[in-house]
């Protein structure tokens, strides 16, 4: 599990700490207690996010990070088995969370959401397949992201003025502020199986049917 004081290469807001990089300014940001219900969000491109059979008995929700490595390996490994076998199947629904550990992960969520709802699993899944070429490799991890984005659709000036909507970026950082102390989330990825809670990777299929056949 990325957890989000173990970041080595990028630190992501703590506290109300500014996204200087990125010029989105993020201070003065209510926190809200623990369990409390969050109001639904302004911004229509932070909808909901889920997929599978509306009157499946379970609800899995995962919180992860698009340059948390551990999410790539369920993602790139577990993820594709998962569809396939539950939520194809009709099984379970299944919601991503978007929960930024970093300011580039957070631009990368902010590009994501702001794609069709269609398009939105499609890129994350292609971001962390190659995670190691934009998010790692040598260079501007932005410049990179840019370049993945464009694939997708995302013409530069675009990308540019996504990456400084600041109210968009604050409320995204306000959510998952929210998330983070409802749920203790530590680190990244993050699981709930109904309301029964898995703060790591599954690593396996079998875990995951494990974890989904007690919820």
């Amino acid at each position: 599990m990325t957890a989000r004081h173990f970041l080595s290469r990028r630190h992501f807001l703590t506290n109300g700490s500014a996204l200087m990089a990125t010029g989105l300014a993020v201070t003065g940001l209510a926190t809200q207690r623990a369990h409390a219900q969050a109001p639904a969000p302004k911004d229509p491109r932070l909808s909901p996010r889920i997929i599978g059979n509306a009157q499946a008995p379970v609800l899995v929700q995962e919180w992860f990070s698009l340059t948390c490595t551990h999410c790539a390996h369920f993602a790139t490994e577990i993820f594709p088995k998962v569809k396939e076998q539950f939520i194809d199947t009709g099984k379970i629904r299944y919601q991503f969370h978007d929960f930024p550990l970093d300011q580039v992960a957070l631009i990368a969520a902010m590009i994501a959401r702001s794609l069709p709802e269609d398009r939105y699993l499609p890129f994350i899944e292609s971001l962390f397949s190659r995670q190691m070429q934009w998010a790692f490799s040598s260079g501007d991890p932005v410049a990179h992201l840019k370049q993945e984005a464009a694939l997708a659709g995302i013409a530069p000036d675009e990308f540019d003025k996504i990456s400084k909507d600041m109210p968009f970026g604050q409320e995204l950082y306000q959510l998952t502020q929210q998330d983070g102390q409802t749920y203790e989330i530590k680190g990244t990825p993050y699981f709930r199986f109904n309301n029964t809670p898995f703060a790591q990777d599954p690593e396996t299929l079998e875990k995951f049917a494990e974890l989904v056949s007690k919820a």
